[in-house]
């Protein structure tokens, strides 16, 4: 193999990477930061022409990632993901470790037929609902999910794109090419003994970040509120074990009102009106009312799914009103606010300030009375709706220290009918990527025009749902990948590792192009590392009367051993929702990567001996 001679522009990158390095490990300055600066000193020092450092944000990583955001977007506006955690939630109860095994071995499964980083797409909103139900810190589930669906990489032939790339590199040097399970051998054990590992060791290493009670995150707060069933309501006639609020919306019935007779005015409580606690058997009828406790989707979804009216909603809702104009806010009752003690008649709210209470949210307490004859306390959390004008004095008193405005609630209702559509839409997708009828990032872009045609979300929240910094930090470090390529870096790197192993034994030159792989991996793509280390690697094994094969597969194996780095697309998906930090990965990382490697080099020699 010919000699690659050092360069005055290899020392200069190899320098740049070691700073880029120091920065990513001690976050100075944002990750994403560091990667545009990154790229920026590329173009200052000359080592890469500025239109090859900006190719990477046309890439089809970038818009593959960025079309899998809108696609989970869909899959959540629509209801999806919330149907699916609930059924999540019946296998795995209120355990967060059940939880935990049951997402790594779904996402697993899934990864080892489909791209996993569509898999990896799916769960996190998924994951997301269940940490924020169960009370946990939804870092301590985000990166054994992100891992879990790497680890089936070398499961199957379709698990990952770099499985296709190495299979068409065989080819192309006069070997057979990668049969569909030819990987499983070796692929089922890593994929196990990864899972494990994150179950009992790698989880442990994870800082928690999130803090639970974190209230900028109110969306999981089980709210009290008092809802209507309305005419139309499915409901009618049903007892509550039949209407299923807890199984289908995860909404709690505490008390019913019912009038006998019922009152001919717009569902008012009269004073004939009943208070009974929820009996199982008693049939629901229009008109009665019920107070009832869930999150804030549950409850605003009701009227959707359940015929069910939030009954200040109801009252609200006159002609002169736009649904549109209406929007909803999330307050907290500070120490010194003139509402303490009050309730909300006495104080007489929506007269006041034309602002209604759809709900209140106090920790750890059921509420026992009328909303509107609850004497407010420090800590409750208020659930509002008012016209964006009325919502406009909200600063106002703010500053009188009514409250303090935690959020503006951006979700609308689910679209619960345009569910069938987003799931075959994303389906349709896999299959034609699985079946080999579409690139991915083609099919995921195609699903996505589909998803806004069909309406089953607005551009403008899809759009808000993009985690743009995540398309920064790979957009950008892509870059260094084509540096590393085109001043000959990876090359010089690969002919050092080749020199020193050479005359050692052949499974130290096996390890030698792992660490290769599983190094060149992180900055640059699994196929692009790929790309580079697999020519080299065959050529050596030929020269050395060794099994070519046998290198080929450790390559494929190494080149999904991308867990040092956030770099991955599948843990870029919950690097910002998970609250990590690079040296998160290295340390949770590095302990897995070393288990990866110690099955490969046991297994490969052994099913393609050397």
């Amino acid at each position: 193999m010919e000699t690659v001679t050092i360069t005055s522009e290899m020392v200069l990158l190899l320098g740049i990477i070691g700073v880029a390095l120091v920065l990513f490990a001690f976050e100075w300055v944002a990750a994403d930061v560091v990667a545009l600066g990154l790229m920026i000193t590329l173009i200052l020092t000359g080592l890469l022409p500025t239109e090859q450092a900006f190719a990477g944000f046309g890439s089809d990583t970038v818009f593959t990632l960025m079309g899998l955001f809108i696609l989970t977007a869909a899959l959540l506006r629509t209801g999806v993901v919330a149907r699916t955690g609930r059924t999540l939630l019946r296998y795995t109860g209120e355990s967060s470790q059940r939880l935990l095994i049951v997402v790594m071995v779904a996402v697993a499964i899934m990864s080892a037929l489909m791209s996993n980083t569509a898999s990896t797409a799916f769960f996190v909103p998924i994951v997301l609902g269940l940490a924020g139900r169960l009370r946990v810190g939804a870092g301590r589930l985000l990166m054994p999910l992100a891992f879990a669906s790497i680890l089936a990489s070398s499961i199957t032939l379709v698990s990952t794109s770099t499985n296709i790339v190495i299979s068409g590199l065989l080819v192309r040097n006069g070997l057979a090419p990668l049969s569909m399970f030819e990987l499983t051998p070796v692929g089922i054990p890593i994929a196990i003994a990864g899972v494990l590992y994150m179950f009992f060791i790698g989880q442990r290493l994870l800082p928690d970040r999130t803090a639970v009670d974190d209230l900028a995150e109110m969306g999981n707060r089980l709210y009290i509120t008092e809802v209507i069933v309305l005419p139309n309501s499915p409901l009618i006639g049903k007892t509550l074990t039949e209407a299923g609020l807890g199984h289908d919306l995860d909404i709690t019935v505490l008390r019913i009102i019912f009038r006998d007779p019922p009152a001919a005015d717009r569902y008012s409580v009269t004073p004939t009106a009943r208070r009974l606690t929820p009996r199982q058997g008693r049939h629901l009828r229009a008109g009665d009312i019920l107070q009832v406790e869930g999150e804030r989707e549950a409850l605003l979804n009701s009227k959707a799914t359940m015929g069910l009216e939030l009954r200040e909603d109801l009252q609200k809702n006159t002609p002169e009103v736009e649904p549109e104009s209406l929007q909803l806010v999330e307050v907290l009752i500070l120490p010194r606010s003139p509402l303490i003690g009050e309730t909300l008649t006495r104080h007489r709210f929506r007269e006041r300030y034309g602002i209604q209470v759809l709900a209140i949210y106090r920790h750890g307490e059921t509420l026992q009375r009328k909303l509107s004859q609850v004497p407010l306390q420090v800590g409750d959390v208020l659930l509002l709706q008012g016209e964006r004008e009325q919502l406009r004095t909200l600063p106002t008193l703010e500053e009188q220290e009514l409250f303090h405005v935690l959020n503006a609630v951006h979700e609308e209702a689910y679209q619960w009918n345009k569910a069938p559509i987003a799931v075959a839409t994303f389906v349709a997708a896999l299959a034609a990527v699985g079946l080999n009828l579409l690139a991915l990032p083609v099919a995921v872009l195609l699903a996505v025009l589909v998803i806004f045609l069909t309406r089953c979300i607005s551009v403008e929240e899809a759009y808000r749902r993009v985690e743009w910094r995540a398309l920064v930090l790979i957009g950008s470090m892509l870059a260094l990948g084509v540096a590393m390529e085109q001043t000959g870096t990876a090359m010089y790197l690969a002919d050092q590792i080749v020199r020193w192993s050479a005359n050692a034994d052949p499974r130290w030159l096996l390890t030698a192009f792992f660490v290769l792989a599983v190094v060149l991996t992180q900055p640059m793509s699994n196929q692009a590392s790929a790309i580079v280390v697999v020519p080299i690697a065959l050529q050596t094994a030929t020269q050395l009367d060794l099994n070519p094969r046998t290198f080929a597969m450790m390559i494929a194996i190494a080149a999904s051993t991308s867990y040092l780095t956030p770099l991955e697309p599948s843990c870029l998906m919950v690097y910002g929702p998970g609250n990590y930090r690079f040296a998160d990965f290295l340390k949770v990382g590095s302990l897995l990567t070393l288990v990866v490697y110690g099955i490969a080099i046991l297994l490969v020699p052994y099913f393609w001996p050397l």
